[in-house]
């Protein structure tokens, strides 16, 4: 399932990414990329600043790392 975002004055991709899903780690910013190319012409032929108004499709947020315990030292008993 895709999201989709207009773009607010002076945004990129990547600020759309961080915006909307909280991150640009995990490959995001790619696939939010490939996800606007418009059957061939891509959202990089806008420029880097996206105009206001642009719906912008994005990726399903990337799923939060499984966390895992981590052994910490504590120096003052």
């Amino acid at each position: 399932m895709t999201i989709t975002a207009p773009a607010r004055e002076g945004d990129t991709l990547d600020l759309i990414c961080w915006r909307e899903l909280g991150t640009t780690a995990g490959g995001v910013v790619e696939a939010a990329f490939e996800l606007n190319r418009n059957g061939g012409a891509s959202i990089a032929e806008l420029g880097t600043v996206i105009a206001e108004g642009t719906t912008v499709l994005l990726p399903d947020p990337p799923q939060a790392a499984t966390s895992s315990t981590l052994e910490t030292v504590n120096l003052w008993d």
